[in-house]
């Protein structure tokens, strides 16, 4: 039995379409499960005073969004913020967000405007840091 040169092309871009659009739902799932990983994202309190001096490595993930951070406390004050790596969507100006933790000496500071989900990020990995967790 042949299979003429048109049925076979159909077929083929059948298959790909099909591809395309499982693809697409995949893709789509991660977008959601990430946003809503985002949304349920908290803070605990920390006393910073409490901290040792030292320097600590945190990190977050939310697929989409990563980042891995160094923070450096000595006499009970963050002195600096280290981002070592930030995987963003458009978010690199939420970068900034670590001038605002050190000055205010709190984690849960203002996002920044149109990096929200980034700022996020990065302040959890923050928080992280200074409980130890990752």
């Amino acid at each position: 039995m042949k299979i003429s040169t048109k049925k076979m092309i159909s077929f083929i871009i059948l298959l790909l379409l099909l591809i395309a659009l499982i693809c697409g739902v995949v893709y789509l799932k991660k977008v959601t499960d990430y946003k809503q990983a985002v949304g349920e994202t908290t803070f605990g309190e920390i006393d910073i005073a409490d901290v040792s001096n030292g320097i600590y490595i945190g990190e977050y993930d939310v697929n989409f969004i990563y980042a891995k951070v160094e923070v450096t406390v000595e006499d009970g004050e963050i002195v600096s913020i280290n981002i070592l790596e930030h995987r963003h969507e458009r978010g690199k100006a939420a970068e900034t967000v670590i001038e605002k933790i050190i000055d205010e000496q709190k984690i849960d500071v203002d996002a920044i405007s149109g990096a929200t989900n980034s700022s996020t990020v990065i302040k959890k990995a923050v928080e992280n840091a200074l409980k130890g967790e990752t």
